[in-house]
């Protein structure tokens, strides 16, 4: 057998039993995508399971708002996937009657779809031969072929591409798309793979040089900034406390936090109340703190580390609009905020 021909028997042999591998319905198979996107498949089930229960078709997750898309996110991270998701399904709903083009140039127009994910999607529902090429198909096709050029490079982005392409199962693409990806998670693992169970390892370079540690070749990434966040946790005479959403292009985008106060060093219990932006805050009202959190909570991003501090202020009232405290868990937060809410005991 060839190296397609292996793939596909082992993946008829090994596949996990997954709710999306059962239907060439575009539209699950395209939410799996996206919400498998930088998340593993044991995280990304369930919520899988719960956009299609909330949501059954594009259309039904059309018509809901964002706040309630955001909210099924939650936890999942990267959010702009969540604001694609929204956006792309309205367009199809209401520009395209709720059909999904049916090939991958016309599924790379959507919105939040790349290559990779208009490849799966053209592939498995329209059995178009179009490659699909992520981590795990990277990480496969260069310890087999011993490709030593960085996959996150222009050049071996193209480079790899046209390998996958040229490897394609022309006849069964969906299934071949699926066995490579299913290979790489499973058998031909990031850390320590079963090289002596592996069907490819007579032919695999990287084993035959012990060159599989090494394989695939990543360009170092650009350095992770460091910033101190500082979160108010009012709570007013009355119950309430201020929870506000984040309008700008940056991180979590439309999602709910209380007010942030960032700060280029770590403020502690002696430095919170005379540094010049709480004082800014609070305009003079005189009020009552302490730290939630004794122990500085490192929130790590792709490109940036949040080292947080949640400051629960008791004030006899608002410096800005509130709402009760019980309405909290009613809106979208980052998990950092949602785990502070499962955790924090409010006052009743």
């Amino acid at each position: 057998m060839n190296f397609k021909e292996k793939l596909t028997h082992w993946y008829s042999a090994n596949k996990r039993s997954l709710p999306w591998r059962k239907t060439k319905n575009p539209y699950h198979i395209w939410l799996s995508e996206i919400i498998l996107q930088q998340t593993q498949i044991k995280q990304g089930l369930p919520y899988y399971e719960a956009f299609v229960k909330e949501f059954p078709s594009i259309f039904e997750l059309a018509k809901a708002n964002e706040q309630e898309v955001l909210k099924l996110w939650q936890g999942l991270g990267y959010y702009s996937r969540a604001r694609n998701l929204h956006f792309t399904a309205k367009y199809i709903a209401n520009e395209l009657k709720g059909v999904f083009p049916n090939n991958y140039k016309g599924l790379l127009q959507l919105k939040g779809i790349g290559d990779y994910t208009a490849s799966a999607i053209a592939s498995i529902c329209f059995d178009e031969p179009t490659a699909v090429v992520d981590g795990n198909v990277y990480r496969v096709l260069a310890r087999h072929f011993g490709i030593h050029t960085p996959i996150n490079s222009t050049k071996g982005i193209k480079e790899f591409k046209e390998l996958a392409t040229t490897l394609m199962d022309q006849s069964n693409p969906g299934d071949y798309n699926q066995a490579i990806m299913e290979f790489g998670a499973r058998q031909c693992k990031p850390q320590n793979p079963d090289c002596s169970a592996c069907p490819l390892n007579n032919s695999c370079v990287a084993l035959q040089s012990k060159t599989i540690g090494e394989l695939p070749v990543k360009l170092k990434k650009v350095k992770v900034s460091k910033k101190h966040f500082n979160f108010l946790v009012l709570i007013s005479s009355k119950g309430e406390t201020t929870f506000k959403k984040r309008t700008g292009k940056g991180i979590w985008q439309n999602l709910y936090q209380f007010p942030l106060i960032e700060t280029d060093k770590p403020l502690t219990a002696s430095s919170f109340k005379t540094n010049p932006l709480v004082q800014e805050y609070f305009k003079g009202s005189d009020f009552e703190f302490s730290l939630y959190n004794k122990d500085t909570i490192i929130h790590k991003l792709s490109h940036q580390n949040l080292h947080t501090k949640f400051w629960v202020v008791e004030i006899d009232q608002l410096p800005e609009e509130g709402i009760p405290i019980v309405d909290l868990k009613q809106f979208p937060t980052p998990i950092l905020i949602g785990n502070f809410l499962e955790e924090f005991r409010f006052p009743l």
